[in-house]
């Protein structure tokens, strides 16, 4: 890792793969006033690409953009070896196929100047088991963002077995620089931190509209309403802390911990058969009330940012 550049020093960054996490991640850098070269391999990337970052930049303009920051940084290149050439940092966002993320990591090693940290953007693959093609898989981490990159903090960091541990504490500290929340693993755990998490979440709400227990109406408003405006603030272990009054999480155990026995989960996934796909479908169409897909994206967007602003995780905007 020797001829690694530092994190401070990074001004050229490279996205390989512009699809909806991708285009995030070109976003999200560009705003943090870095120059950005993308490759994405399909004919329409670059209109696609180009499109996605002009959707994001009202809300970027509203979170503060770094000084000199500009869609005009945005360079789209014919090759993926054009995209790395000059390159101090990658990110690599391509879809979640195995074989794929092992080819096109292999490649990127060997075209990606030496000692340059290499993440990748996979929602639960180990680095482990993607870095098996590479000839210096030292520098290759997982960089594991939420949806979208340009608007949600959160970055999950961890090494495979064959990452330098170095690398981990570079592109950790380069994400921070970069405006991100990381989190860095001590070790890879399948589907991360927050997937594990919301995953448990999903299924519960899978069995029960399975089960005809509630709407994804019901669901969704259960936490919009409910618990997220919490985990908003804090997460679910302090926010069951102070469920504890001033015994803390020492009392909420004592008080509640039996309450673990009760049959109030089922965390094996149910099948995913046609019934409960239509009903899942057929919910979230009920549930947007004929908003289209942008109009949720856009709505999403400003009531995140207005939480961030109300909870004081904006520059400058202070809580009082």
């Amino acid at each position: 890792m020797t001829e690694t550049p530092a994190p401070e020093h990074v001004r050229r960054v490279a996205c390989v793969g512009a699809g909806v996490i991708g285009g995030g991640w070109v976003a999200h850098f560009l705003a943090r006033g870095y120059d950005v070269t993308a490759w994405d391999p399909a004919p329409d990337a670059e209109p696609r690409l180009r499109r996605l970052v002009d959707a994001a930049w009202p809300a970027l303009e509203q979170l503060g953009l770094a000084p000199g920051a500009s869609k005009d940084r945005l360079t789209v290149t014919d090759t993926l070896e054009e995209a790395v050439a000059e390159a101090q940092f990658v990110q690599e966002s391509a879809p979640e196929k195995l074989d794929l993320k092992r080819e096109l990591l292999a490649k990127l090693d060997a075209a990606t100047p030496a000692g340059v940290v290499i993440a990748s953007s996979t929602s639960g693959y180990p680095m482990t088991d993607m870095q098996t093609e590479a000839d210096t898989p030292g520098r290759l981490v997982v960089g594991h963002p939420f949806n979208p990159p340009y608007l949600i903090p959160l970055v999950e960091v961890v090494g495979g077995e064959r990452t330098d541990p170095e690398a981990v504490r570079w592109a950790s500290r380069f994400y921070d620089l970069a405006g991100k929340s990381v989190i860095t693993m001590d070790r890879e755990v399948p589907g991360f931190i927050a997937n594990r998490l919301q995953e448990a979440l999903w299924r519960e709400a899978l069995h029960m509209v399975a089960n005809g227990e509630a709407t994804v109406r019901d669901i969704d408003l259960s936490i919009s309403e409910g618990p997220g405006l919490r985990w908003a603030i804090m997460g679910p272990m302090l926010t069951f802390a102070l469920a504890g009054g001033e015994g803390g999480m020492t009392h909420m155990l004592d008080h509640f911990g039996p309450s673990l026995k009760s049959p109030w989960t089922r965390l094996e996934a149910p099948e995913l058969d046609k019934a409960l796909y239509d009903a899942v479908v057929a919910g979230c169409d009920d549930a947007a009330d004929g908003r289209t897909i942008a109009d949720l994206v856009a709505e999403r967007d400003r009531g995140v940012i207005a939480v961030l602003r109300a909870t004081g995780r904006l520059p400058g905007s202070g809580t009082e």
